[in-house]
């Protein structure tokens, strides 16, 4: 009888995977997988005069009904796009 163990959780092993989705990071640091600023990631995906409006990055803002403040998440892989087209 060949018995097959479960493998285990990355987190044990050392192997980390890709997110989904990024979280800005904290004010004053920087992003843990590009090492982008809070400031350069924000420009990269809400729309204004630094990107003429149209942000080459995707990312969402989840917020509850009426409030002012949410949470910005951005695309892993739409990032990782834009930043490899421009290497």
């Amino acid at each position: 009888m060949n018995a097959t163990l479960p493998s285990p959780p990355a987190a044990v092993t050392g192997e980390t995977s890709k997110p989904e989705w990024l979280r800005l990071p904290a004010p004053g640091s920087r992003c843990r997988f590009t090492g982008l600023s809070r400031s350069t990631l924000n420009e990269l995906t809400i729309p204004g005069p630094a990107n003429d409006g149209t942000p080459p990055v995707k990312s969402v803002v989840l917020r509850k009904r009426g409030a002012l403040r949410g949470i910005r998440l951005i695309s892993y892989d739409s990032l990782m796009g834009y930043l490899s087209e421009l290497a």
